[in-house]
């Protein structure tokens, strides 16, 4: 831990841990909030949230996938002081990401009964499922767009601004979602329905406040937007070769959790309920990683793009000791506080009781979450060793993981909070394929010091 005493290296993390994890704090205390205030409805309106949120969940994934792995390279250009690549590259992530987005949106609008169908087959959860997909699918794109140029701008170390932006959206999402969840200020009471205009006038004020201030204040992206998307195909494909394994590698694990959430609800209305609640507490308690992660990536990727691979390595050493050590001290907060946060929730005593035994499975299990998400994001996907983490995704969910739910679920007819601790199987499978590739040093590549780049 001798590296606490390089001032140089805590100013820098700091400075971009801090404000990501702090935006990542508000949004998951405001989605928690989300979450309390339809838990006041019962736990189908819960469940029927949760569900449609899986929808949400594959777009966000994907989409963090292609901005996450875009970032690589700006990262690296940033270090290299190349900012007209920079632009080139937030050109293709737009695309990308909004086409994917235009369809999610158009499935949510048009077929949102198809999509609910598949989690469960409860009537109500369905219904009260669709007239929530339907409100906030109307927003997909804008959150795409907003999606994009956020992760652009914390690859540059302008997060500040993105954390203003975030925290301004999530207010008004969850202000605006209290008014008309519960009918206040003589407005009509729409239970779930307003939860969701909330969200979709939320996604929509951020993107518009967002592309006003990076040009206002005149960040390094503010430039004639035409302009981002001048690139030759050589570029577009090296990009391209790159980034898309991330976003697969998102898919790829976004399409294994919405399939144990699926497992999770065939189990039992209560059974998804507790999954969902617990949800909201590792968001909350996962905040500081995904700051430690943003900022870990970033510096990483700045090492290497101005070829210091050695500094980059002892850089990622230091962010994953730190998540360690801080994981396992937030598994011992949530293992003793599980009574209190339970007793938040007006659900049913059988819910109250797997919500408690998976708390307790995720407080054991949080460090070894923490880590290997430090490994994929803050390590391999700045390095762009997205390939490798790719195919070992691919490995451990569908051989391990999905198999396990299946059996856990449906053949051994285990409780709720077993199939989840089956579940962490291929997360210990995972961080011991991991490790090893994170040691032998083969994850760090120089992307943008090439001919050609």
């Amino acid at each position: 831990m001798n590296f606490l005493k390089d001032k140089d290296f805590l100013r820098a993390a700091l400075a971009l841990a801090v404000p990501v994890a702090f935006q990542q704090l508000i949004t998951a205390s405001l989605n928690m909030i989300d979450v309390l205030m339809v838990g006041q409805l019962g736990e189908t309106a819960v469940a029927a949230l949760g569900l449609a949120n899986q929808i949400f969940f594959l777009l966000v994934l994907f989409v963090f996938g292609v901005t996450s792995g875009m970032s690589i390279f700006t990262a690296q250009y940033w270090g290299k002081g190349d900012v007209e690549r920079i632009r080139k590259v937030l050109g293709i992530c737009l695309i990308v990401a909004a086409s994917v987005a235009a369809m999610f949106s158009l499935a949510a609008v048009f077929i949102p009964e198809t999509l609910m169908s598949f989690y469960t087959d409860d009537s109500e959860v369905i219904k009260l499922g669709s007239d929530y997909l339907c409100i906030v699918g109307l927003s997909y794109v804008l959150m795409a767009i907003s999606f994009s140029y956020i992760s652009i701008l914390r690859s540059i170390t302008q997060v500040t601004l993105t954390v203003i932006v975030s925290v301004l959206a999530l207010s008004l999402k969850t202000v605006l979602g209290y008014t008309l969840i519960f009918g206040h200020f003589g407005l009509p009471a729409l239970g779930v329905r307003g939860a969701a205009i909330g969200t979709a006038t939320g996604w929509a004020f951020e993107c518009v406040l967002l592309l006003i201030l990076v040009y206002a204040r005149k960040t390094p992206l503010a430039a004639n937007p035409l302009t981002f998307f001048h690139f030759d195909r050589a570029f577009l494909f090296n990009v391209l070769r790159t980034s898309m394994p991330a976003a697969l590698n998102e898919v790829i694990w976004s399409f294994g959790i919405t399939l144990y959430n699926a497992v999770y609800a065939r189990i039992g209305t209560d059974a998804i309920a507790a999954i969902n609640i617990n949800a909201t507490i590792e968001e909350l308690m996962f905040v500081l990683f995904i700051g430690l992660g943003n900022a870990c990536s970033v510096l990483v990727g700045n090492k290497i793009g101005e070829k210091d691979k050695e500094t980059a390595f002892e850089y990622s050493r230091r962010f994953i000791i730190v998540t360690v050590a801080f994981s396992a001290l937030g598994g011992v907060i949530v293992f003793f506080s599980r009574g209190l946060i339970a007793g938040l929730y007006q659900v049913s005593n059988s819910a109250i009781f797997d919500l408690m035994n998976i708390m307790a499975v995720y407080a054991f299990s949080s460090w070894l979450r923490a880590y290997n998400f430090m490994l994929f994001i803050g390590a391999l996907r700045a390095g762009g060793d997205t390939r490798y983490a790719m195919f070992t995704e691919l490995f451990s969910i569908w051989l391990i993981g999905v198999p396990a739910a299946l059996i856990g679920g449906f053949v051994l007819h285990l409780p709720v909070y077993y199939v989840y601790a089956l579940v962490l199987l291929e997360e210990l499978a995972k961080a011991i394929v991991i490790t090893r590739r994170y040691l032998s040093r083969k994850w760090i590549h120089d992307l943008v010091n090439v001919t050609g780049d």
